[in-house]
């Protein structure tokens, strides 16, 4: 199972929020390509980047700083937030990021993704599905729809998609555990890789989701509790590694 340490950033900073909401912001640092590099050496095989500002509609913000963090590491990023049109997937894509995460376009204009994918793979391409209470939540989670996370998930399949990150926005960033159970429905009932995210914070939420046994569940988001100190990097990516 793949580990990714998160790094979101906020006006040049890697920073957590609780639940999307920017007014929660914590700073916990102002270099982030270092923070990535500190990943890479504790052992992480993936970084997952998310341009909070771009999220929140102010696209042109850490551009320089994401660019920074490709050329640090020798990993691969990926890297969501704010794309919003083919020609920002190959502008990322150029830079250096291995794979784009589309969030809000996904519902609201599919035919991009679908271009994305015919241009590009649908490796360089994932969905970001973030569900609260099962239904999807875009523009930085501030707009509620009443779009079910699985007929999401299907429509993306069915235009050529095969990877999902799933998230439960009403566990982000609180330590509380991800939403296992809608983790292992999303995978079974639409057939696509998942990435699971939101709420892990010990080492027991991490083996409940290996214990599923779901080779298309394939890998987990860890942000807060790594910043918090509630669970060591290095004690995750010794334990759990990609296949």
């Amino acid at each position: 199972m793949l580990i990714l340490p998160a790094i979101d950033l906020l006006d040049g900073q890697a920073v957590r929020l609780k639940q999307g909401a920017e007014k929660t912001k914590k700073v916990y640092s102002d270099n982030p390509p270092e923070m990535a590099l500190m990943w890479q050496s504790l052992g992480a095989e993936m970084i997952h980047v998310v341009n909070l500002d771009g999220a929140f509609g102010r696209a042109a913000k850490n551009v320089e700083v994401i660019q920074k963090i490709v050329q640090a590491v020798n990993i691969p990023i990926e890297l969501g937030g704010g794309i919003r049109s083919m020609g920002d997937v190959e502008k990322w894509l150029h830079i250096g990021v291995s794979r784009v995460i589309f969030g809000t376009v996904a519902l609201t204009h599919p035919e991009i993704l679908e271009e994305s994918i015919k241009e590009c793979g649908a490796e360089k391409i994932v969905i970001g599905i973030d569900g609260r209470d099962n239904k999807v939540a875009i523009r930085g989670w501030e707009e509620q729809t009443d779009t079910s996370v699985l007929a999401l998930a299907l429509k993306m399949k069915e235009l050529g998609a095969v990877r999902i990150i799933y998230t439960d926005v009403h566990r982000d960033g609180e330590l509380v555990g991800p939403n296992i159970e809608s983790t292992d429905a999303l995978a079974h009932e639409s057939g696509m890789h998942v990435i699971a995210s939101g709420g892990f914070s010990s080492m027991e939420h991490f083996e409940k989701l290996e214990a599923l046994n779901n080779p298309l569940i394939e890998g987990a988001i860890v942000g807060t509790a790594i910043y918090e100190g509630k669970i060591e990097l290095t004690e995750l990516t010794s334990r759990f590694r990609s296949k």
